[in-house]
């Protein structure tokens, strides 16, 4: 059996894990606070890995893929107009 390719890998904005938690504690009729005051990324950073989940610095990579595709189309368009 092979290790799986990190490309077929699922992915998603470790955000909108945070945003279901807190949606669902909310319904529950508790009231959740992500960081007291200030930067709220540590404590999602602590809510993910506690979830089993390895938050990415780089984000989505679908976004990330569609973006990079974008970004070709415009090189594209503008070194042909040149």
């Amino acid at each position: 059996m092979s290790a799986p390719n990190s490309a077929n890998l699922e992915t998603y904005n470790p955000w909108s894990v945070v945003n279901l938690v807190f949606t669902h504690l909310a319904e529950e009729g508790l009231h959740p606070v992500l960081g007291e005051s200030g930067d709220p990324g540590a404590p999602a950073r602590a809510l993910l890995e506690a979830l089993g989940i390895q938050p990415a610095v780089e984000g989505n990579r679908e976004i990330k893929r569609d973006v990079y595709a974008q970004l070709a189309q415009i090189r594209a368009v503008m070194f042909e107009e040149t």
